[in-house]
C-alpha cells in the first residue's frame, strides 16, 4: 500500500520531491518504494532522465485508477474522522488568512456554536481535501463559495497618509513588500499609474501579517489586500490615502472536498463564515 501510494503521489504530481513533500516522507523514501514496486511488478512505471521522471504507457494507463482509489479512501477516512469527532471541525487556510481575517470571526463562531472545536491550521498552499484531514479550505482561488471579493489598493498609518494625495507620491515613500504577493504593487500601478515606470522600493516581507502590522506602525505604504486589513482600516490605524482600487480576479473563497450536509458542524461553520462578510470594504 505505501508503494503504491508513492507511485500515485509522484505520478499524479509529476515527479518523486513533490510527492515526497505530500506525502511527508523523503525524496529517496519515495524513489525506493516506487522502485521496489517495479521490481515486484517486472516492468516499469517512470521512465528516468536527466530532468526528472515521466510515466511510461503503462504508468500513465494505471494512474486514473489509483487516483480515483486513494481519493475515495481518503473521503472514507474523511467521514471516519467526522463520525468518531462529530463537533470538530479543521479549516487549512493561508497565514495570513488566518490571522488577519479568520481570527476576528472565531469569538463570534464560539458564541454562535459553544459545542463545536474549530481548529485552524496555516499553510501556503490549499491541500488536497480528498486526502489532507481537513474538512473546509479557506484560501484566495476560483474554486468554491466566496466569502469575499479581492480588491488591492494602498494603506499606511495615519501619519503617512497625510503625506499622500496623489499615486505619484508613492515615487518618493517606502513600500513594503510581501513576498507572496509581490505582484500587488505591479498590478496596482498599471491601473494607477498608466504608462509609468514605478518601481515600489522598500522591506520585504515572508509574511504578510507582519507586513501590515509594520505599516500600521508607520514603516511605509503597503499593497493590502481589502479584506485582510478590513479590521485595521475600522480601527483607524491603517488608513487608505489614495481612491484606486484595483480587482483581482481570485476571491476569498471556502472549498470543501465532499458535500455538507444541513446541521452538520463543518455545514454551519462554512454557513456562518460566508453570512454576511460581503465585500470587506469600508
Amino acid at each position: 500500500m505505501t508503494a503504491l501510494r508513492a507511485f500515485e503521489a509522484a505520478a499524479r504530481l509529476g515527479g518523486f520531491a513533490a510527492a515526497a513533500t505530500e506525502l511527508g516522507v523523503t525524496p529517496g523514501a519515495v524513489t525506493a518504494h516506487v522502485k521496489a514496486l517495479e521490481d515486484r511488478l517486472g516492468a516499469a512505471l517512470f521512465e528516468r532522465t536527466a530532468k526528472g521522471v515521466r510515466l511510461t504507457a503503462l504508468g500513465a494507463r494505471v494512474l486514473p485508477d489509483f487516483t480515483a482509489a486513494f481519493d475515495a479512501l481518503g473521503l472514507a477516512v474523511h467521514h471516519l474522522r467526522a463520525e468518531a469527532a462529530p463537533q470538530v471541525v479543521h479549516i487549512a487556510t493561508l497565514p495570513a488568512i488566518a490571522q488577519l481575517w479568520l481570527s476576528p470571526r472565531l469569538p463570534g463562531l464560539r458564541a454562535q456554536m459553544p459545542e463545536v472545536a474549530i481548529s485552524i491550521t496555516a499553510m501556503e498552499a490549499p491541500p488536497n481535501l480528498k486526502r489532507a484531514p481537513y474538512d473546509l479550505s479557506l484560501f484566495y482561488g476560483d474554486h468554491g463559495q466566496q466569502v469575499a471579493r479581492d480588491h488591492i489598493f494602498p494603506v499606511c498609518a495615519p501619519a503617512l497618509a497625510a503625506r499622500i494625495t496623489t499615486a505619484e507620491d508613492l515615487h518618493h515613500l517606502p513600500c513594503l513588500i510581501d513576498s507572496a504577493w509581490s505582484r500587488d504593487w505591479a498590478s496596482w500601478a498599471a491601473v494607477a499609474l498608466p504608462g509609468q515606470d514605478f518601481t515600489p522600493r522598500g522591506p520585504v516581507f515572508s509574511l504578510y501579517a507582519l507586513a501590515v502590522e509594520e505599516a500600521a506602525n508607520g514603516a511605509g505604504v503597503l499593497m493590502a489586500h481589502g479584506a485582510l486589513v478590513a479590521g485595521h482600516l475600522a480601527r483607524g490605524t491603517l488608513m487608505a490615502p489614495l481612491p484606486q482600487r484595483v480587482a483581482l480576479p481570485q476571491a476569498l473563497r471556502l472549498w470543501s472536498a465532499r458535500p455538507l450536509r444541513p446541521g452538520q458542524p463543518a455545514e454551519r461553520v462554512a454557513r456562518a463564515l460566508q453570512a454576511g462578510t460581503g465585500d470587506q470594504i469600508p
